[in-house]
């Protein structure tokens, strides 16, 4: 259950568009991908499709020259419009991502598109029509979940999605608009973390299997994050590894918490079975 607040300025999380009120582990994921997307906006014109909130393009609108944003929901563009208006560059419209035929050729360097594939039935129009908006320099970042692990193997069907993608299925939509990616795993991890103090030298990445020690982050994917472009210079400088937290550690607090509760309950169990076992030898 994620938690939010019910002041007018925030829009009620309906269970499926995130708001930035939600907590934990949907909202690492939501985060981490604007935070990815940050290095790659700076000074450039920015269109976000499918914007949802608004909280991901008010980020962005930090560092970018400008930002597009655009949903198809009218109530989320109405919302976003009074609660990030402070923000000049920043601009919210509605409009459906397979329907963009009124903007101008080559008229972003970065176009973000989180979650959103699995919400349109006509996925190539989609990115067709991104490929024509996108600089020849430019760069997509798109993500999607991967059906495989997050429909087939947890057997629960999300409602709101109309057409999710394999793995296969992704990379061979993306190969035909997009000559040049870069496709990342993402999934919530409880990982030990080692870090250099001097911020200096290679990565290296182990996974405990049975009982062996194993180079490399091998996890079923949850979602894809892919960085597309019309060439592969552009993405020459991506990084192999992006790693999110918040200082509060939220997700942390919120496990220790669920411990020292089911701790304390299974003590308080314990305590009232030895009572009721007590009163039923006294009533003997």
């Amino acid at each position: 259950m994620n938690e939010a607040t019910s002041h007018p300025s925030i829009l009620p999380f309906t269970g499926e568009r995130f708001t930035p009120e939600c907590v934990r582990e949907i909202a690492y994921e939501h985060w981490h991908r604007y935070a990815f997307a940050l290095s790659l906006v700076k000074d450039k014109h920015v269109l976000d499709a499918a914007c949802g909130e608004g909280f991901g393009a008010d980020l962005l609108a930090g560092k970018a020259a400008s930002v597009q944003a655009i949903d198809i929901d009218a109530a989320s563009i109405e919302h976003a419009k009074k609660r990030y208006r402070s923000a000049n560059k920043l601009e919210f419209s509605q409009a459906d991502v397979t329907r963009l035929d009124a903007m101008p050729d080559n008229g972003f360097d970065v176009i973000t598109s989180f979650e959103t594939l699995e919400h349109v039935m006509d996925h190539d129009r989609m990115l067709s029509g991104f490929h024509r908006l996108l600089k020849p320099d430019g760069v997509l970042l798109i993500s999607t979940p991967d059906k495989k692990n997050y429909t087939d193997a947890t057997g629960v069907v999300n409602p709101h999605h109309v057409r999710e993608l394999y793995s296969e299925e992704f990379t061979a939509l993306l190969d035909r608009y997009f000559p040049a990616k870069k496709i990342y795993i993402q999934k919530l991890l409880f990982q030990s973390t080692l870090s250099a103090q001097d911020q200096r030298g290679s990565l290296e990445t182990l996974v405990h299997s049975k009982n062996d020690i194993e180079h490399g982050l091998n996890y079923p994917p949850m979602y894809y994050v892919a960085a597309c472009a019309k060439s592969d210079q552009v993405l020459a400088d991506l990084p192999a590894l992006s790693l999110y937290g918040d200082a509060e550690e939220s997700v942390y607090a919120h496990y220790y918490n669920e411990i020292r509760y089911g701790i304390w309950a299974r003590q308080r169990i314990a305590e009232l079975e030895a009572q009721l076992e007590n009163n039923r030898h006294s009533n003997g």
